[in-house]
């Protein structure tokens, strides 16, 4: 095992904000979800706090077109995927930001969830271990 690694990241949050598609100018489709995931615990003095973290999630080509139509704001889901470190420069300034590349993403829960909507709706796309999407050909 001294060669193998491992880039797994799975989370279940709520969804901050209704998704929106975007395209590169490759003519790939992207959309970035935020995802909150709360922890509780209690205090010293007893009483119940909770911290809630912000992740940003990031689906590519169809599983980004996929969500766009079947993700809305509030919905509970979970993400599988893997983690990405990628560096910019923002106004002369260099900075670093961690993703979750979405893998596997399946909805568990609807705030308004209407007669019709099922739960553990979910979608998958396998993408090849070396998938770099701003390399791809759409």
């Amino acid at each position: 095992m001294a060669g193998r690694s491992l880039n797994k990241a799975q989370l279940i949050g709520n969804v901050g904000k209704d998704p929106e598609l975007r395209k590169t100018p490759q003519g790939n489709s992207v959309c970035t979800l935020r995802v909150a995931t709360t922890e509780f615990y209690r205090g010293k003095d007893g009483e119940r706090r909770e911290i809630t973290d912000w992740h940003s999630v990031v689906l590519w080509d169809r599983l980004a077109e996929i969500a766009v139509q079947k993700i809305k704001k509030s919905d509970k889901i979970y993400v599988e995927g893997k983690l990405r470190t990628r560096s910019f420069e923002k106004d002369g300034i260099r900075k670093s930001v961690t993703e979750i590349i979405a893998q596997n993403i399946i909805i568990l829960s609807r705030k308004k969830q209407s007669a019709q909507a099922s739960s553990d709706e979910g979608f998958t796309i396998d993408y090849p271990s070396d998938y770099n999407p701003e390399n791809s050909e759409t």
